[in-house]
């Protein structure tokens, strides 16, 4: 079972054209080799070695592409550390694939491809001896010593922006500065340098995260992919790192995420670009979007991502109806194309925020829909008090029809008392009430996406901004 999707070997086989490709890839990656509880698998690990050794020559299949060969170096090279006895035609496999390896860098692609390569190449150049095993270390501390910089921000985040790769990105960190004590590298500025940015990258994560310790949708995100938050914690602290605890409210500036908490609510909102100019792959048109839990439950939820690929429900999901904010004239804030294409993309500016006592306001712009005919500007402002969550939206100036989208977990019920009010109700029977002041709103049916693989039925709140403007108001006792 890989992205809740059933196969086997013996129906499948290692490469069926019938499966998508991030399918076969999970399939190539091996993880079950470090997976919890291996105990009395390690037999059937040889056994599941060898068959991929016989059934993908070198060179030959998805198998073989840089990613995944990557990923299975890794987890190869960590299952004999673990204590398991690899036959030697593993051992001259791990050799063939990293030679292969080395010649196929995805400098093309760059981000967190080129930095699982690099992780790859600095486990098989301490896993080896030799001059050529040297070679392959000095290549792969080289591409980290590049990329660090570039692809770490100074608040912790990955430059990516997605809380899913992020938590991935943490991760390798973390396996790094593992395997380079266990072997003693002798690079050590490097993995100092590593080191540094693990506790701020474990803060970024958590004030990322939900009261339920589990990552925000914003970008391609969704669960099951990454680590849990709670299993990179505890790896952090089982290797010697302080791990700070995310609390209370927060603008992470150079990333551009808020962060707004209280006694009853969380509010994380996007205010940031959509990613690197030059990587957008993983970006999702969902510029001045936001999640919030309140009294411990999400309430307001980001679509997530269930799938790759090219076809229309991959770009619906990267969409701005998707998420919790506003559209304008039926067009998307950024051009998303493809499976991970960006064309014109919004541009967030005028960000400034407000901590007056315990109400929290923070307020942008962004020009996504000025290749509009009358340049349409949004502006949105959050504000979270003591009893009340209030969104303001504003886009001017347009005579496109613009609609805020409001989407609801799926555990969680919304009712429409009035013509524009009424209530929602929390699992555990907490009420809230809801207000949309002189606009007309409706509640539609739309679908939630926490898994790939995974389509969950839920509701939105929908409305259409009146003379330019909407407002939402959800309120708490």
């Amino acid at each position: 079972m890989f992205l809740n999707e059933a196969g086997s070997l013996e129906e499948n086989g290692w490469d069926d054209p019938g499966k998508d490709k991030l399918w076969r890839y999970n399939q190539h990656y091996l993880d079950d080799l470090n997976a919890d509880n291996p105990d009395g698998r390690s037999g059937w690990h040889q056994i599941l070695v060898a068959s991929w050794i016989i059934a993908n020559p070198p060179g030959t299949g998805t198998g073989w592409e840089p990613y995944p060969t990557s990923l299975r170096l890794v987890n190869w090279i960590k299952w004999v550390l673990s204590g398991n006895e690899p036959g030697q035609d593993m051992l001259a496999s791990l050799a063939v694939q990293t030679r292969w390896l080395t010649k196929r860098l995805e400098w093309h692609l760059l981000g967190n491809h080129l930095l699982a390569n690099a992780k790859a190449l600095v486990f098989a150049g301490l896993f080896f001896d030799g001059a050529e095993a040297r070679q392959w270390l000095q290549t792969g501390v080289g591409i980290l010593e590049r990329e660090i910089p570039e692809q770490i921000l100074s608040d912790g985040a990955h430059f990516e922006l997605s809380p899913m790769y992020h938590a991935l990105i943490l991760e390798d960190f973390l396996d790094l500065t593992n395997v380079s004590r266990a072997f003693q590298a002798g690079t050590e500025p490097l993995f100092a340098a590593i080191s540094e940015r693990i506790p701020p990258m474990i803060e970024w994560l958590q004030a990322m995260s939900h009261p339920d310790g589990r990552i925000s949708f914003f970008n391609d995100a969704a669960f099951g992919i990454a680590p849990e938050n709670q299993n990179l914690i505890d790896y952090a602290q089982r290797l010697g790192f302080f791990t700070p605890t995310r609390t209370g409210s927060n603008w992470l500036q150079d990333s551009g995420y808020f962060r707004f908490e209280n006694q009853r609510a969380v509010v994380i909102a996007d205010f940031a670009r959509v990613g690197p100019d030059y990587l957008p792959g993983h970006a999702h048109a969902d510029t001045l979007s936001f999640e919030a839990s309140l009294f411990g439950h999400r309430v307001l939820v980001n679509s997530g991502t269930s799938l790759y690929g090219t076809g229309p429900e991959r770009l619906r999901q990267r969409g701005t109806d998707a998420h919790n904010t506003v559209t304008v004239a039926g067009t998307n804030s950024s051009e998303v194309w493809g499976g991970f294409r960006v064309a014109r993309r919004a541009r967030v500016f005028d960000v400034s925020c407000d901590w007056n006592g315990e109400a929290q306001t923070a307020c942008a712009s962004h020009d996504g829909y000025t290749r509009l005919p009358d340049r349409p500007v949004h502006r949105r402002s959050i504000t979270l008090s003591g009893e009340c969550l209030e969104i303001f939206d504003s886009v001017t100036p347009t005579e496109h029809e613009s609609v805020a989208r409001f989407h609801l977990h799926p555990d969680v019920a919304i009712e429409q008392t009035s013509a524009s009010s009424g209530i929602i109700r929390l699992p555990a029977d907490q009420t809230l009430t809801w207000d949309a002041g002189d606009n007309e709103p409706c509640v539609t049916s739309t679908t939630w996406h926490p898994e790939f693989g995974k389509i969950i039925k839920n509701r939105c709140l929908v409305i259409p901004l009146r003379d330019n403007r909407s407002i939402l108001k959800i309120r708490w006792d």
